[in-house]
């Protein structure tokens, strides 16, 4: 989806995002907001929720503010919406203008959960990444596993006298990762935004963490291939003939992953292309599936994701549970002050992120053009 055809508010793809922001969220039964109208959410609750590393929606459901029970229909920050009568999905959605006039203060949170809504769009990153780790601090050190020991079996066996017990060496890498800030700004005027419904405003949020989400992958992508500053690049598998790419090659770089398994498979589009019009593949249920359910046919059991992050002529086979760690020294926020006093004239959107590698032959390239 382009950018243009994504902000053209007649496109398909507009109109079919539009209709699932305008989706309510069904309530049942009474809403209990006595606690929720005690609260005066203001910058300073930001602040708060900011030294204990919390959003404002998880310092809400704090046992000092206002939690939500087991089954509620409405976390915290939804009743503080429902309190100041901002509806922000159905046919009555509030316009942006009427928003800051009810509520201003609750908008950044709003956009930030929104946000959040969008980077979930882009799941690929998941399937991709083995954990996500929060430090407190803007550098890390990642493990270093040594998977290659005089004794490769490392099978369990009986200990007794003069047995030899296998032994996994696991030290720090010598050089540790910054964890840099990333971010985009937001740059609008009040006039572009005023009349337009929370829910058109949902759209362009969504569409904000999905852009966000999507950068990560490329950094996963030069994180695989270049290592992540520990002399750990991939390992790179030739294939049987330059400029070429067939089904053995695949069988090959399979093969090369024991003892681990290759479960994941990262390529551009071309490669996709090349790869699912390979007679091995051409099965017609897997084509049935795809029409279906858009989902890529997976060869030899591995998930096949597109992103055109990767060079063209590579293509990154890893196994997601061993291979990558995201580590997040600052998660996403939104500039609230500027969003609350300046009325999203330029705000900042931002999270700090770095991938490291776990263990370093968890991944393998399959280079096509080595000539």
């Amino acid at each position: 989806m382009t950018e243009d055809r994504f902000f053209n508010e007649n496109s398909p793809e507009f109109q079919r995002l539009l209709e699932l922001a305008s989706k309510e969220k069904p309530i049942s039964g009474t809403i209990d907001l006595s606690r929720a109208k005690e609260i005066k959410v203001t910058k300073d609750m930001y602040l708060e929720a900011q030294k204990r590393g919390m959003t404002l929606s998880e310092l809400l459901e704090t046992g000092d503010y206002d939690p939500s029970f087991v089954g509620s229909p409405l976390d915290a920050f939804e009743k503080q919406l429902l309190l100041h009568g901002i509806k922000v999905s159905g046919k009555n959605a509030v316009s942006v203008e009427l928003f800051y006039q009810g509520a201003p203060a609750l908008l950044p949170e709003f956009m930030m959960r929104e946000i959040k809504k969008g980077q979930r769009m882009r799941p690929e990153l998941e399937k991709i990444v083995s954990s996500s780790n929060q430090i407190s601090n803007s550098r890390y050190t990642p493990f270093y596993v040594d998977v290659t020991p005089t004794d490769r079996k490392l099978s369990l066996r009986p200990i007794g006298d003069l047995s030899h017990i296998p032994t996994i060496t696991v030290a720090e890498q010598v050089h540790t990762i910054t964890v840099p800030d990333y971010g985009v700004t937001l740059k609008t005027s009040y006039k572009a935004l005023r009349s337009k419904s929370t829910a058109q405003f949902k759209v362009l949020l969504w569409y904000i963490g999905f852009r966000l989400q999507a950068d990560k992958m490329a950094l996963v992508v030069d994180t695989i291939i270049n290592g992540d500053g520990n002399q750990n690049p991939a390992k790179v598998v030739n294939t049987e003939t330059s400029g070429t790419l067939s089904y053995s090659d695949l069988v090959g770089l399979y093969n090369e992953f024991f003892p681990f398994e290759m479960n994941t498979i990262l390529c551009h589009k071309d490669k996709i292309n090349k790869i699912l019009n390979m007679d091995e593949f051409k099965d017609p249920m897997a084509g049935f599936k795809f029409q279906k359910t858009g989902e890529l046919v997976s060869p030899l059991g591995s998930t096949l994701i597109r992103c055109d992050d990767v060079p063209s002529d590579l293509l990154l086979g890893l196994d997601n549970r061993f291979a990558i760690e995201e580590v997040v020294s600052s998660p996403l926020m939104v500039e609230y002050d500027k969003v609350i006093e300046q009325k999203l004239e330029e705000a900042v959107i931002s999270e700090s992120v770095a991938y490291a590698k776990v263990i370093k032959e968890a991944s393998l390239i399959l280079d096509s053009v080595w000539t």
